[in-house]
């Protein structure tokens, strides 16, 4: 079996339906971190959670991927104040991370990432403004290979859903589209 080309893999990426909720847009790609690269950002719905997925391609691979591709990901979420304090709320990100790429089927080396919490206060003429809190997952792994990247993707969608507070579609189920 043949291995896809770059342009494929973007093809089938540029393919995936989002739920109502999720605004999927291809942006511009970093150019100088490798020679082949795809970024996207997302947003939920009513400024819930924010997101970007770039995927790198060098054919010859890089030091510290372990392989030739390497997904980049950034979510951003806003959350309860009391959620903020939860000793546990940073092991959380993680594992929805990492639940989410097993569900999506991926196969991955070399992961890595931070889980920040982060909690505002406003003081002085911003003190009307209400205390907020969000919740940061910044990670990046290596896919095994090129075959199923865009499942690499949708493990992603899913976490900016988790962490936004999105119920999951029962199995199933689908969603009507509301027209634009």
């Amino acid at each position: 079996m043949r291995e896809k080309s770059f342009d494929e893999i973007i093809e089938e990426i540029r393919s995936i339906k989002t739920r109502a909720e999720v605004l999927l847009e291809e942006v511009p790609a970093p150019q100088k971190l490798a020679p082949f690269s795809l970024a996207l950002t997302a947003d939920v719905l009513e400024d819930a959670a924010t997101g970007r997925f770039v995927l790198l391609h060098d054919p010859e691979g890089q030091d510290g991927w372990s392989g030739n591709f390497r997904c980049v990901t950034f979510v951003r979420a806003a959350i309860d104040t009391d959620m903020a304090t939860d000793p546990l709320l940073t092991d959380l990100g993680w594992t929805w991370l990492m639940e989410s790429l097993e569900k999506s089927g991926c196969t991955f080396v070399a992961p890595s990432g931070t889980v920040t919490r982060v909690s505002s206060a406003s003081f002085g003429t911003l003190e009307n403004r209400d205390e907020d809190s969000e919740l940061e997952v910044r990670a990046s792994w290596t896919p095994v290979d090129g075959e199923n990247i865009a499942d690499h993707v949708r493990a992603w969608i899913e976490l900016l859903e988790l962490t936004s507070g999105l119920a999951p579609i029962p199995e199933g189920v689908t969603q009507l589209t509301p027209k634009r």
